[in-house]
């Protein structure tokens, strides 16, 4: 196999292909990724998201069709979670610490303080977003998964048939024989805490390990209080699409899993604060702890 290694939007990227890509495609990818990025990034001044925190009065955003079915997918698991799934979590994270300039320093603010809402803060046709005042949005919880998905459609597109694009471990596969890939450890990515069978689809990963900073301090928000989630440490989805599995992997760090499979077809693995762990009847893989 041959490999195309690069950094894009804050993670390591490795595109694997049987015969070596194209420097044209190369190319395409890389420009690709600078054109999503130049949309969805709350660390870039020139987003379309930046545009709609300087908004004062807020305003109408047009994004590119690409989000119609991002945000279909936040709809679905802001529901599905009461609230906790939510794109709107970016000015917490701010507070957090989780900022443009990577402060790591946490602002104070109070419990009390009015709570933003997708279902309520916005209102949404298709690609477009109605702000009434500044919002910060983040869709770290599934862009990167749509991204993913895209750059598997470009390599589709170009007569490749056999591919595996990994994204900071979300990745995606297409081709007929399955592979193992281990479900690293959530706070030594030196270990391996289990593995899974990955054959034509989707395996994302999300943990509190990846992006932490202080006491407690990490980038899975739970959207109802605007506080890092303690319950669950780790999550390991698999699915037909990358989007869909990275927003579920953060889904079920708030929710059931039976709250998620009435609207979506996928299979999980996940490990909890206390140490333990557990996974769907239909998680083709295994775990190495009870």
């Amino acid at each position: 196999m041959s490999s195309f290694d690069f950094d894009a939007i804050g993670t390591r990227w490795a595109i694997e292909s049987a015969a070596p890509l194209q420097s044209e495609m190369q190319r395409c990818i890389l420009a690709r990724i600078e054109a999503f990025d130049a949309v969805w990034s709350r660390f870039r001044s020139d987003s379309i998201v930046q545009q709609i925190a300087r908004a004062l009065d807020g305003g109408v955003f047009v994004f590119p069709d690409e989000a119609v079915d991002l945000f279909a997918l936040y709809d679905a698991l802001h529901c599905a979670t009461d609230g906790a799934v939510d794109p709107l979590v970016g000015r917490d994270l701010v507070r957090l610490g989780y900022d443009a300039g990577y402060s790591l320093t946490p602002a104070m603010f109070t419990c009390d303080e009015e709570r933003l809402d997708w279902s309520r803060d916005i209102v949404r046709d298709g690609a477009k977003l109605l702000t009434r005042r500044p919002l910060v949005v983040d869709v770290g919880a599934a862009g990167k998964g749509l991204l993913v998905d895209i750059v598997i459609a470009m390599l589709i597109d170009s007569g490749v048939d056999a591919a595996i694009v990994d994204a900071g471990g979300d990745m995606r596969r297409i081709g007929r024989d399955p592979v193992r890939v281990g479900l690293e450890h959530p706070f030594d990515a030196r270990l391996a805490i289990g593995s899974v069978e990955l054959g034509d689809g989707a395996l994302c990963a999300s943990a509190v390990g990846r992006r932490a900073w202080g006491n407690g301090l990490h980038h899975v928000v739970d959207g109802r209080t605007g506080r890092p989630t303690r319950d669950v440490v780790a999550t390991w989805v698999v699915a037909d699409t990358a989007m869909v599995a990275d927003g579920l992997a953060t889904a079920l760090f708030f929710a059931p899993a039976d709250h998620l499979t009435d609207r979506f077809s996928f299979s999980y693995a996940r490990m909890f604060a206390d140490g333990r762990a557990e996974m769907s009847a239909g998680f083709v893989g295994e775990l190495f702890i009870a």
